[in-house]
């Protein structure tokens, strides 16, 4: 359970977070198994404030234990959920009434520990930010959403999060990201004026929010830096998502690379720079960007995926995948992608099933493993996925087994 006194006393802060207490003992303990973390576009917004909270509040929502039976067939020790309502008493709704309980006889997962903070969608900007003459709507959001918090995320873990190390960083301004892309207007000579200097002024970086949560396993802390950036499309020429979608991902390059490339971030407690040398780290969510293909900024996750400190040379997997693509075909037979990667089950005529969904370790530490949760149709969990509409999700769950 997340205590009531931990969220209220962090209230004021606009950072509710939870943690169950551990014995220190078995805190302290080493793990016997590798660990494994993982990330999931599970699709659990709702269209209407509080319809999450009133979904959860029974066990018999069909699309929460379709979430619940995926995560507790990968099993992973620590998994960031995408789309994920800001609600914090769903966070123990769905942990009491959908992962510890049993799913077509699976088995029931325990996660003690949580952490959930504010979103920026749907958070009024008072901005006509898609200058379409109008203020109000979800476009003229901080982040798209029709209500504050909407798709927003948690995550849930079996290792204690040190919560008096987390970082937020929901408010930085994408203006004071050196050489931001900020985007332009094609019908004027000005640069990059696409957003007014008023604009400007308030708009920030994170679509949702980007999170660095310091996991203890054992005696080692591993950052587990955690986001999900904009869709790179529902904008025009001026590229305004495109742009973004490649800044909130520039986001942790900088955050990893030292104080040379990290000084000017700034998280919501005022504290200036990015992560510690020699810090071990795992990077995940929904990118929404393609190495190869889709509507993404050229290069934008390979941002990420050729970072020197990144260890991307295992590329988790699926039958499911390969099959889907071929199957489905539209833009999947034109993409230069690898389909066995893709991570995503989106429109067959653009732009096609892509690889969005991300869990990058630090070179420091030693992978062993992985896959993508995408079952072939012959596979009798293949009902957990399926075709359009989606049973559960059009993303599948990334998971990474680490030493």
């Amino acid at each position: 359970m997340i205590p009531l006194a931990a969220v209220a006393s962090l209230a004021a802060l606009a950072v509710p977070v939870g943690a169950v207490p551990q014995e220190p003992a078995a805190a302290a303990a080493a793990p016997a198994e590798p660990v494994r973390f993982a990330t999931f576009n599970a699709s659990l917004n709702r269209a209407v404030e509080g319809e999450l909270v009133a979904d959860l509040s029974t066990p018999d929502d069909q699309q929460a234990q379709n979430v619940a039976e995926t995560i507790q067939r990968v099993d992973p020790d620590v998994v960031l959920i995408n789309e994920f309502d800001y609600a914090p008493e769903a966070v123990d709704l769905f942990r009491d009434n959908y992962l510890e309980v049993s799913h077509h006889g699976s088995t029931p997962v325990d996660y003690p520990y949580a952490f959930i903070a504010p979103s920026n969608t749907g958070v009024p900007s008072g901005f006509d930010l898609n200058n379409n003459g109008q203020v109000g709507g979800g476009d003229d959001a901080f982040g798209f959403g029709l209500f504050p918090g909407q798709y927003g995320m948690v995550v849930y873990s079996k290792y204690p999060i040190d919560t008096d190390g987390v970082r937020t960083f929901q408010r930085f301004l994408w203006k004071d990201m050196p050489g931001a892309l900020l985007p332009d207007d094609p019908a004027t000579a000005a640069p990059a004026d696409w957003y007014s200097p008023q604009e400007q002024a308030v708009l920030r970086l994170s679509s949702k929010s980007h999170w660095d949560l310091p996991i203890e396993i054992g005696r080692r802390t591993v950052h587990f830096l955690v986001s999900h950036p904009t869709p790179p499309t529902f904008d025009g020429a001026e590229d305004r998502n495109g742009t973004r979608n490649h800044d909130e991902i520039r986001f942790w390059a900088d955050y990893v690379s030292g104080p040379a490339r990290s000084r000017y971030l700034y998280d919501d407690a005022g504290v200036r720079g990015g992560l510690r040398p020699g810090s071990t780290f795992v990077i995940a969510g929904d990118q929404n960007a393609d190495p190869e293909d889709g509507d993404s900024v050229d290069g934008a996750v390979l941002q990420l995926l050729d970072h020197p400190l990144v260890d991307s040379r295992f590329a988790p997997s699926s039958a499911g995948a390969p099959e889907a693509a071929a199957l489905q075909g539209g833009a999947n037979l034109t993409q230069t992608g690898d389909p066995d990667l893709d991570t995503a089950d989106f429109a067959d005529g653009a732009p096609g099933n892509l690889r969005v969904d991300y869990v990058l370790p630090s070179r420091r530490l030693k992978v062993l493993g992985g896959g993508v949760f995408w079952p072939a149709t012959t596979d009798p969990l293949y009902r957990l996925t399926g075709a359009y509409p989606f049973p559960t999700s059009d993303h599948r769950m990334v998971w990474l087994d680490v030493r």
